[in-house]
């Protein structure tokens, strides 16, 4: 066996190297950097003694372990494997916290150790926990090891570095997508001018090339939407910043836009003069029918913080990081003031109510909504984006949402690197804000589930897809970005990187797995009448008759012509003291279009709003919970209910079959699905990531909880009666 010495030489036998593929899977460009064996990886109970022994290496892509008996494990029973990543296998941009165990004392590991630990425990950004014993291996092999980890997963990285580009680099011949399951990028004029035509905004709203080799501005995609008055060489003024962008068009021909604010020269009293002129223009330019109704919303002071949404993961996320069965249950004592002090669900209550609030301007005042914020790329993406799903059904089928993402967030500039921090610099801090989105989205699926053609399964995958570097969609800050390293490849490579996208699901799930992403239960759209053309738009069957707070005939009160000077003042740095209306007329209009909705029946594909009220915003359990197994209700939760409902619609299909005289092949589709449910005789509900309890055994509460639970023959009970009820 080849030697690693301190620098963590990559190995250069052939041979062994041969040999570690074929139990390391190794992805094309992915290479061995070094190992311990004899490690034993503990299974996450209580007394934290029982494991299996293998061995555990870490490559330039990710820590995995093998154990000596993969092999017993893997068989039919996992159903839903990813093909990239491993049920023990970590990315190294997946790490969250490095610990080591010291006599019985955790500590955080970080930098060069003087002192190497005799336990090691990574938790995941995923949320998984893994604790490896080093006691029986060689002192050289955890030294190499533990160094080894802690400088592949806490250095400062290169872009160029990235895993991403030797994957790439390295497998050159990726399948092409299915241009019949095809997202819109929006990486051209044309994908821009279709959306446009889509949502009926092409008579107000123009797409625009004038950034085309991003001559104008870094920060924005190469095409855009701006209003049709504006003339294009006010869009090259001060980089893009002050220019309102198209996000959306609305079925009664109102719109969402965005702007980012100028930049802040308060010292420089005549660029700001230079600035208040431009914006004058921009107003005076907008200033026509049918822009006159403009409500603003300023995301940078009226909203939350990114601070805010920081700390408030930082300690949601400590309630499912959990070490053992003692940990939980002690959690478990106090767990609602935990939840609650964390603020996470508050704030996904925030950013659902102020979605609904845009909606309602959109929906039953007739106006059109500006947002606004300093860089337009991370709350904007955020509320954009859920008003398109509540508004919109096309962004609730799977396509229409990975097209949204697309747009709103790819090309909008959310600056993923920074804000997973993938680089892990040491000055930024992660900001989880499309995990705030996907939580936010999930609520609604939660509460609406016929009304997407994704599962929620699909949105836990795509939160995992975060920080698997091999994707290309979740590791640049901007298109721009991407471009230009792309450009950069060219002169090194003999032909240009292909880089993978996410939504390729074949990449990662074969495709009897890829069935769990879609939902059975999805109420489809009603098919289009013969006259009518393809890509036309179904406008809400919901008929709102709320009073509107504004007359539509009198444009007297449009917000550019009464408060142009707030608008200037709020996109120089300053904030604006008031908006069109006052708190109160807000608050009345929001609950009575918020009730009345709620009071009518639910079309699916209409309007679609989320309820809001305390209890209805519910902890993401898939995600956060799925791999505590005390968590774990074996034969209940939604998979049991889906897979009576699955088996229920199969034996309705082949009773409509045989009236029908139709070929049996027809429900393969339906049919399907329930196989993958009815694979184990006990699922999980947290299926399809814990399908069954590999080590069953009963949760050990502490005896401390056993007073106020009853007695052993009351728990018995209990267990029989709740058994009964997970059996139906």
């Amino acid at each position: 066996m080849g030697t690693l010495n301190m620098n963590l030489e990559i190995h250069t036998n052939e041979k062994e190297v041969t040999e570690k593929e074929v139990t390391l899977h190794l992805l094309p460009g992915e290479q061995l950097l070094c190992e311990a064996s004899t490690v034993l990886k503990y299974v996450q109970e209580d007394s934290c003694q029982r494991g299996i022994y293998g061995k555990l290496v870490c490559t330039d892509f990710k820590i995995a372990f093998l154990g000596d008996d993969d092999s017993a494990l893997d068989n039919d029973e996992t159903q839903f494997k990813n093909k990239v990543i491993g049920e023990n296998d970590i990315t190294l941009h997946c790490v969250d916290q490095i610990y080591g165990v010291f006599d019985e004392k955790k500590k955080t590991l970080f930098g060069q150790l003087k002192k190497y630990p005799e336990k090691l425990i990574i938790h995941c950004k995923d949320l998984r926990v893994f604790h490896f014993c080093l006691r029986y291996t060689k002192e050289e092999e955890v030294k190499r090891i533990v160094s080894g980890i802690i400088h592949h997963t806490q250095a400062p990285k290169l872009l160029k570095r990235l895993f991403l580009f030797s994957y790439a680099a390295a497998a050159q011949n990726h399948a092409a997508t299915d241009p019949r399951n095809h997202t819109v990028m929006f990486d051209t004029l044309k994908d821009w001018c279709w959306e446009l035509e889509r949502t009926k905004g092409s008579v107000k709203y123009k797409a625009v090339s004038v950034n085309e080799g991003y001559k104008v501005c870094e920060r924005l995609p190469a095409y855009f939407v701006v209003p049709t008055p504006l003339p294009e060489e006010d869009l090259s003024r001060f980089q893009g910043h002050g220019i309102p962008l198209w996000c959306w068009s609305c079925h009664n021909g109102c719109a969402l836009l965005k702007m980012s604010a100028l930049p802040k020269k308060e010292q420089d009293d005549g660029l700001s003069q230079m600035q208040k002129s431009f914006l004058d223009g921009i107003y005076k330019t907008i200033h026509r029918p049918p822009y006159e109704i403009v409500k603003t919303e300023d995301l940078s002071s009226n909203f939350l913080s990114l601070q805010d949404i920081q700390t408030a993961y930082s300690k949601f996320k400590q309630l499912f990081l959990i070490d053992n069965s003692t940990e939980f249950w002690d959690t478990d004592i106090k767990w609602f003031s935990l939840l609650e002090s964390s603020s996470w669900l508050d704030i996904i209550r925030r950013c659902l109510k102020k979605a609904i609030e845009i909606t309602e301007c959109l929906e039953a005042q007739n106006v059109n909504v500006l947002l606004l914020e300093e860089n337009a790329s991370d709350l904007c993406c955020l509320v954009s984006s859920l008003v398109q799903v509540m508004m919109d059904p096309h962004c609730r089928t799977r396509i229409g949402f990975q097209s949204l993402v697309q747009k709103e967030w790819i090309m909008g500039g959310h600056s993923f690197l920074d804000r997973c921090n993938h680089l892990r610099q040491s000055d930024k801090e992660e900001v989880p804000v499309f995990l705030l989105f996907l939580d936010c989205v999930w609520q609604l699926v939660h509460q609406h589930p016929p009304a997407f053609d994704f599962t929620e399964t699909y949105l836990t995958v795509l939160s995992d897809s975060l920080y698997i570097p091999i994707f290309s969609t979740f590791f640049f800050n901007s298109p721009h970005q991407k471009d230009n390293v792309g450009r950069e490849s060219q002169d090194t490579q003999s032909k240009p990187l292909n880089l993978l996208t996410v939504w390729d699901w074949s990449v990662q799930f074969e495709p009897k797995a890829q069935m769990l992403l879609k939902n059975p239960l999805y109420v489809e759209k009603p098919k289009l009448d013969k006259g009518q053309r393809k890509g036309t738009r179904f406008k809400h069957q919901r008929q709102l008759s709320l009073p509107l707070t504004q007359s539509k005939s009198s444009p007297k009160r449009g917000f550019f012509r009464e408060e142009t000077d707030h608008l200037i003042k709020n996109l120089l740095g300053k904030r604006i003291s008031k908006l069109i209306n006052s708190s109160d007329e807000l608050h009345d209009n929001f609950r009575e279009f918020y009730d009345s909705w709620h009071s009518k029946p639910t079309d699916y594909h209409g309007l679609l709003l989320p309820h809001i009220e305390g209890p209805e915003i519910k902890v993401w359990a898939q995600r956060y919970l799925r791999w505590i197994p005390e968590a774990q209700i074996l034969g209940g939760g939604r998979a049991a209910t889906v897979s009576k409902l699955l088996e229920m619609m199969e034996e309705v299909e082949r009773l409509q079959e045989k009236i029908d005289a139709r070929p049996h092949g027809q429900g393969a589709l339906l049919a399907e699905a329930p196989l993958l449910l009815r694979g184990s005789a006990r699922l999980s509900a947290l299926f399809p990531f814990a399908l069954l309890q590999r080590h069953p055994s009963k949760p050990v509460l502490p005896t401390s909880g056993w007073k106020a639970l009853g007695d052993e023959e009351d728990l018995a009970k209990r267990e029989d009666e709740f058994v009964d009820l997970g059996d139906v």
